[in-house]
Parts: structure tokens; sequence; C-alpha cells
């Protein structure tokens, strides 16, 4: 039974904000993504990889030697989290890090030839479970939720700029225990 199926079931009504909040839509994309999580990672831990990690082999098979910063905005993770997981994966020998032609100071990670054949497994592994993730999901479907999921998440992203901008130290309004 699904989490919208026990909305209508407890509040005898079919309008999702009659419902609990524990039964909103907003919690039930968050246990879901939970869910999502710990099925991949349970895929991804004969390998020893959770889906972080997995996702970063991943991202570097398909665009070759690339930046530590340009791998953290890619999976939104910061700079020094994913900087750790790197040593991780390099202590394996399934990354490589690379000095940047253009710049010294860079290094670009890259595979070794261990990390193309870990990504490929990688890649398999994904492949079947996506399928069973959408099984029963139509295509269209699927269109209409990525297309819903897009929206939310511009709102959500204006949600956060907004409060950071409203707790800000240069917002006069930021604190309200200040008195003029």
């Amino acid at each position: 039974m699904s989490p919208y199926d026990m909305s209508v079931q407890h509040t005898g009504t079919n309008h999702e904000l009659d419902a609990p909040p524990w039964l909103r839509v907003e919690s039930t994309l968050m246990s879901t993504a939970r869910a999502i999580r710990e099925a991949f990672d349970a895929h991804f831990a004969p390998l020893g990889l959770n889906l972080t990690q997995a996702s970063v082999i991943a991202y570097v098979e398909e665009f070759g030697p690339v930046s530590q910063t340009k791998i953290a905005d890619h999976l939104r993770l910061g700079r020094a989290s994913i900087g750790a997981t790197i040593d991780r994966l390099q202590e394996r020998e399934l990354l490589e890090r690379l000095v940047d032609d253009e710049d010294r100071r860079v290094w670009k990670i890259a595979l070794s030839t261990s990390g193309a054949t870990m990504a490929r497994r990688i890649a398999a592994i994904d492949e079947v479970l996506r399928a069973d993730l959408r099984d029963g999901i139509t295509r269209e479907e699927r269109h209409a939720l990525a297309s819903v999921m897009t929206r939310l998440q511009q709102n959500v992203v204006r949600a956060v700029e907004a409060a950071t901008a409203a707790s800000s130290p240069s917002n006069p309004t930021s604190n309200p225990t200040e008195q003029s």
C-alpha cells in the first residue's frame, strides 16, 4: 500500500492536503528518496560501494577526467565530502588524480583500468535496478513525474536562496534579537 493509499484510508478523503503531515507529498518524496538510496546502496554493496561512490565513478566514466569541483557540483555535495569519497576510491585504485595541464593547482579525477571495469559493473546493476524501480510506471508517467520534480526542485532552490538571503548578516531584519 502506498503512502497516498494510506492517507485516503486514514482520512477518508482523496485530497493530500487533508492527510496528516507525515503522509503529504513532501514526506512521501523524502521517504521515497531514502528508499531509492537504500535500494541502490544494497545493490552496490557487493561491489564494496555505496550510491555516492558509484555515482562518482559513473560521472567520471561518462565525462572523462574532470575536476573534483565539477563532480561535487554535479552530485550537489560539498567539495570536502566529495574529496573524502575520491580518497577512498583512489585507495581502492579505482580513480587516479592527474595534474591538470592548464592549471597545475587543479587535480583532474580519472578512472584507472580497475575503475573502468567497475564502471561497467555499476552500469549493469544500474540498468537492472532502474528497470525494477520503473516496473508498472509508463513512460508518460515518468515524463510527467520528471517535469513536476524539476519544477519542485526549482522552487526548493528559490526557497533556500530566500531563506539564506533573509538570514544573511547584511540583512538588517535577519537577527530579531538586534535592537535599533
